[in-house]
């Protein structure tokens, strides 16, 4: 009874765990519409308000449009008069006392990590955490910038190490070059393999004749 109430376990657990993460994004979709919905009934006029609510009630229809929103919003702000009109909406935003310290303060974490030309979380690393003869699997941020990268000479890494299961929380780190071991898997098996806490391995990289070196590298450091 115990290897077939387990082995069925196996096969509804990632199927379960699938669905209740793809129904908590859609809710918070349907939420934000629904939200946008509300705030437009204060506004319209009370003729509108059948409509807006015949609206809501409509499954789905907050998904596709919070979807087509964020596509022509991208479409908008990749032109020239978007990106005019981004700049003074910025630009207004930051006078604000209290919203411009957090807008700011997000605007430059998300254009951070979702640049397509910027570093961050785009290398998995090896990192001694949270003592010497301890490893743990640490993403690459970028350097340390400002006052501390003032204080931090030679060279340096801005590290995030998560916690497990959860890799939305983690520690902040900034360490020496020398002091990681870089890794070739990539940042979607790393995360596979943190989340797992270690059960779900990713494959072993073939060694081409060029990688001997690197690698012996790594392991001396």
């Amino acid at each position: 009874m115990k290897k077939y109430l387990l082995a069925g376990l196996l096969v509804w657990l990632p199927l379960a765990i699938t669905i209740w993460v793809l129904h908590a994004i859609l809710g918070m979709l349907d939420g934000v519409f629904a939200a946008l919905l509300t705030a437009g009934q204060a506004v319209l006029p009370g003729a509108a308000t059948p409509l807006l609510e015949m609206l809501k009630s409509i499954p789905g229809l907050g998904v596709i449009v919070m979807f087509a929103g964020l596509v022509l919003t991208g479409v908008f702000a990749t032109n020239m008069a978007g990106q005019w009109a981004l700049r003074q909406g910025s630009k207004i935003l930051n006078q604000i006392p209290i919203v411009k310290s957090i807008y700011s303060s997000v605007k430059q974490v998300s254009d951070t990590l979702f640049s397509s030309s910027g570093n961050a979380f785009r290398e998995a690393v090896l990192v001694q955490y949270p003592r010497e003869g301890s490893w743990t699997i640490a993403f690459v941020t970028g350097k340390p910038g400002g006052e501390a990268g003032e204080h931090l000479r030679g060279d340096y890494l801005s590290l995030y190490v998560p916690t497990t299961p959860n890799p939305t929380s983690g520690f902040f780190l900034m360490v020496p070059r020398k002091d990681i071991i870089e890794l070739t898997m990539s940042v979607d098996e790393a995360l596979k393999y943190i989340i797992s806490m270690g059960v779900v391995a990713p494959p072993v990289p073939v060694v081409t004749k060029a990688e001997p070196a690197v690698i012996a590298r790594n392991q001396r450091g």
